[in-house]
């Protein structure tokens, strides 16, 4: 009788939630990195250099955990259904979301930018002619759609290549389903190794106060508060145009979809968290996996969708390249007096639209996509090597956009199927007993 009535005991008033803790490392981080940036160079770098091993170890812990996580959780819940044809069916259900949405994504960025009109009056420097040679090239949709199926697995685990596991996850639940008999004692064992993962997770996410406030104490550190201000418009419209996406683009998904409202925002508030003091997607993966779960979406829903979004459905990342795209267009005519037409703007869109697919598989990611298309409608580079200077806290805002949209997606596509538990996301609601 005592240990359920201590395990129903409310929370103490110093027993913070993780959510708790994480917020307050991340308000220590910024106090922390706000106080380093007045220091001189020298003691900056000794601060930036051990709170650089703190965020890194968290950040390592994390990466270690996605591969086997995903692939377990995919084999687990693909298997389990024992139905093929679901697989698909989830699959373009998932596609065709992603690209709808994704598709509003960047209307509102362009609607956006050409009201605000963050680059007017900017303008660029006329000698900079930064190199952009040690930079990767975009994927075509050939090369897309090869890159998705891994030559080694092994080596896609290695590299965290989270498209790669995924879809060898998919193949291989469904090698599980044909085995029959045979592929019993399989399924059975990534059934237990997915939920030795999530202890896994629980044990690591209680380091996460300390890795969110080391992370934002470095990215404060070194580009100062002060860096808000010489590029403080654009910052303001990418924020500003982000909370306009989320309230009526995720809110009309929200109530057509009847996602429970308040469940929904208990199980993200979490994972946005740790992805916006991180700028690290990767970093808010495994307890957006574990609390899409809790919520009442079915684990091979979970499986297929959040991986799958980390390269279809960025939503904040394309919404951002629309925006800075039309930044440095903006400039540009400010510099030199060419006007960049809407006709050209909705291309550039178009263009976006196909090259943002694979950007999760190019380093620096969103940059190498906007150096692809400021190049191809002959803008100058310049303008993107500015948009660097306040890069880290744009990247911020739109990792935790793409991470809150992948979790909406999965809510999306569990409803759409009819299998999006309303009694499991109102339990979950109710539980608020302490959060490891």
């Amino acid at each position: 009788m005592s240990v359920p009535a201590e395990a129903a005991a409310p929370r103490k008033w110093y027993q913070f939630s993780l959510t708790q803790q994480i917020l307050l490392g991340l308000v220590v981080g910024v106090l922390l990195g706000w106080w380093m940036s007045g220091q001189t160079p020298e003691a900056r770098q000794g601060w930036n250099e051990w709170l650089g091993v703190v965020r890194d170890i968290f950040l390592h812990l994390i990466k270690v955990m996605i591969a086997p996580l995903i692939f377990a959780s995919v084999v687990q819940g693909f298997a389990g259904t024992g139905d093929m044809k679901k697989v698909g069916r989830i699959g373009w259900k998932a596609l065709l979301y992603f690209e709808v949405v994704t598709t509003f994504a960047l209307l509102v960025g362009l609607v956006v930018v050409n009201v605000v009109k963050p680059g007017a009056g900017v303008v660029l420097a006329a000698n900079a002619a930064q190199s952009t040679a040690g930079l990767a090239k975009p994927l075509t949709l050939g090369e897309i759609i090869t890159h998705m199926f891994p030559v080694s697995v092994m080596d896609a685990m290695a590299r965290n290549d989270v498209l790669q596991v995924v879809v060898f996850a998919v193949l291989f639940a469904m090698a599980v389903i044909a085995a029959g008999e045979a592929g019993k004692p399989v399924f059975t064992f990534f059934g237990s190794l997915t939920q030795v993962m999530f202890k896994f997770a629980g044990l690591i996410m209680k380091f996460a106060p300390f890795g969110v406030g080391a992370a934002i104490a470095v990215t404060i550190g070194a580009q100062g508060l002060g860096s808000l201000v010489t590029l403080a418009k654009l910052v303001f419209t990418l924020y500003g145009a982000l909370v306009i996406f989320v309230v009526f683009v995720f809110g009309t998904v929200i109530w057509l979809a009847k996602v429970p409202l308040r469940p929904f925002v208990k199980a993200v508030r979490e994972p946005f968290t740790l992805a916006f003091a991180t700028a690290n997607s990767e970093a808010a993966l495994p307890k957006a996996f574990e609390n899409m779960e809790k919520v009442g979406v079915p684990r091979g829903i979970v499986g297929f969708v959040l991986p799958a979004g980390y390269s279809f459905n960025l939503d904040g990342s394309t919404l951002h390249l629309a925006v800075a795209s039309v930044f440095v267009a903006q400039a540009a005519e400010t510099t030199t007096g060419i006007h960049f037409t809407i006709e050209q703007q909705i291309t550039m869109m178009l263009v976006l639209m196909l090259t943002s697919k694979g950007v999760a598989a190019v380093p620096r990611a969103s940059f190498v996509v906007l150096i692809a298309a400021l190049e191809s409608f002959k803008l100058p580079l310049a303008g993107a090597f500015l948009i660097l200077g306040v890069d880290a806290l744009l990247d911020m805002a739109r990792t935790s956009v793409n991470v809150l949209g992948n979790c909406l997606a999965s809510v999306v596509v569990a409803r759409w199927e009819g299998e999006f538990d309303d009694q499991k996301a109102a339990a979950f609601l109710a539980d608020t007993g302490p959060k490891a």
